[in-house]
């Protein structure tokens, strides 16, 4: 059972302390919204790319619309009674800290999507399957969790990546969230487990997956956080017997989510010219319960023009799926709290008005102004993709320097403080291996060249010896800021080490292995908003010179 002391963990990856009159989760709503990530998403599609229609969702409306229903949700948990006994805390405390946590993960639920919303998704991970099937030299030096990153890519792993480390202040730890946060924020807790390759692989051998797991659904985490992955499930509490659960207010957020998408899509249908109040009402007669007869009845309320009619069946639809996945939650809390509630909480529904609201969906998604909209994103995408796959993996230096230039440099700084200490062993490996071979060479045709070279080797085995005396203390300062606030001193001589270690080794682009520079690559694209990659697209295409 998860202990839920745990599951609202207040402390952070970095310890740090508290400058004002905030608790911990409030100032982790500070750190969100100021962020450059969020703000990035005002310009990232939900349904409809590269609109210019002000009336309809752009990934951040979306986003905010989704984070009003968390805070619902988040004020009805505080007035719960059996969430004020599993915490042991009474509403006053809880009001402080659920209905903010909910707020927080809400806002960032999406915050790594990629741009052309989820088709996005769909684009890397075919784009790198055929990468794969073409047997590219670099793709195939990494390892099957790796590769998995971007054959089965979701902007849910990409956005714990964003959230962790791609806010980038000179730390790999990004905005530095609560581990409560995190912990909530992971949709999909697993990097190995997806149901897709289990099916894959049952299939060979002539076998079914008998139980697909919600937390499984998608790859959730890449390789290149496994680390911090496994410190907030451990720290969380989020392990029961072997295998990892969602946190349970995951659920909460996933209900938000829906609820959001599926009324404010059925609105944007609307405003869209798609299908009419009437071909509501139709799909409502078609369902049960006493919400359809109420949506029904307000489409045939004469005194109503069909503006306030969608408006209406709107409000009254939220009201409804909200209650009843606050209903579901805590009936299934004990399932939800063992990773056996393998179901959205607003599916778990025996009139199925889900089913009627992603009827709508569906029919947009039809829409002859989606898929024109849509085909221009994978062309922007793969053409993106190309581009630097081919320039950053080339063996003529000249187009790897073009391209790295191209790329965000606070990215490119992000990978290598992730791989700073292994970066210099490795740097120093291959040029005293080099040297080595030089000098081999060199004694066959003349000693006196030799022993230039074995003065050079000297002087690299020093500047090594150097490194490995900053490394050690670096690796102290960096491990102890992850138990305990660093001293204002502390804080002064690990910049410094940190300063000197990059003085001495010059690490660069070319220095980060096959994965990371992958990594890279999809960090810049995924980042970017639907307009700003249309625009790169055409100027490095080509197409367009200013």
């Amino acid at each position: 059972m998860l202990d839920w002391k745990k599951l609202i963990n207040k402390e952070r990856l970095k310890k740090s302390k508290l400058k004002d009159d905030r608790n911990e989760f409030e100032s982790d709503y500070g750190r969100i919204i100021y962020s450059p990530a969020l703000r990035r998403m005002h310009d990232k599609t939900q349904v409809f790319p590269l609109t210019t229609d002000d009336n309809i969702h752009s990934r951040l409306t979306h986003s905010n619309e989704v984070m009003s229903l968390g805070y619902t949700f988040g004020l009805k948990l505080s007035k719960s009674e059996l969430i004020q006994k599993k915490t042991g805390l009474q509403e006053v405390e809880l009001l402080r800290i659920l209905p903010v946590l909910l707020q927080n993960i809400c806002l960032i639920h999406d915050i790594g999507n990629a741009p052309f919303g989820h088709f996005g998704e769909t684009i890397v991970s075919d784009y790198f399957k055929n990468l794969k099937g073409k047997k590219n030299k670099s793709f195939l030096k990494l390892s099957e969790h790796q590769q998995r990153d971007f054959l089965y890519y979701d902007g849910n792993a990409q956005g714990l990546r964003v959230i962790t480390k791609l806010q980038y202040l000179d730390n790999p730890f990004g905005l530095n969230l609560t581990l409560g946060t995190l912990a909530s924020y992971l949709k999909y807790p697993n990097y190995e487990n997806i149901n897709k390759v289990k099916e894959e692989k049952l299939k060979k051998i002539g076998r079914l997956l008998k139980q697909k797991e919600i937390e499984c659904s998608k790859h959730g985490v890449f390789y290149s956080e496994i680390k911090y992955f496994e410190k907030i499930v451990d720290e969380c509490g989020l392990k029961v017997k072997d295998k990892i659960v969602r946190h349970p207010l995951c659920y909460l957020m996933e209900a938000a989510d829906s609820i959001a998408y599926l009324c404010m899509d059925m609105e944007d249908g609307f405003n869209k010219n798609i299908y009419g109040i009437k071909d509501i009402e139709d799909e409502f007669s078609r369902s049960k319960g006493e919400i359809a007869e109420e949506i029904i009845s307000i489409c045939r309320n004469s005194y109503y023009d069909d503006n306030t009619k969608i408006v209406n069946i709107r409000i009254k639809l939220i009201g409804h799926l909200v209650q009843l996945a606050f209903t579901n939650f805590e009936k299934n809390l004990k399932k939800i709290e063992i990773g056996t509630y393998n179901q959205e909480l607003i599916k778990d529904d025996p009139n199925k008005i889900y089913k009627a609201l992603e009827s709508f969906s569906s029919k947009i998604f039809k829409s002859r102004e989606i898929n024109y909209l849509e085909s221009t994103g994978h062309s922007v995408f793969t053409g993106l993709l190309d581009f630097y796959i081919e320039f950053l993996f080339h063996d003529n230096e000249k187009y790897v320097k073009r391209a790295k230039h191209l790329i965000s440099r606070s990215i490119i700084e992000c990978a290598i403080e992730e791989n700073l200490l292994t970066i210099g062993d490795v740097k120093f490996e291959k040029m005293l291996k080099s040297l080595r071979k030089d000098v081999s060479t060199f004694k066959k045709k003349g000693p006196e060249k030799a022993r230039d070279l074995e003065k050079e080797a000297e002087k690299i085995k020093q500047h090594k010896a150097k490194f490995g005396e900053l490394k050690t203390s670096y690796e102290v300062l960096f491990e102890n800021q992850q138990m305990r606030p660093l001293t204002v001193l502390e804080e002064s001589e690990l910049k410094r080490l940190r300063f000197e270690i990059r003085g001495i080794i010059n690490p660069d682009f070319d220095d980060l292995n096959e994965y990371y520079k992958f990594r890279v690559i999809l960090d810049f694209i995924s980042g970017m908003t639907d307009q700003f990659a249309v625009a790169h697209y055409q100027k490095i295409s080509g197409q367009k010179i200013n």
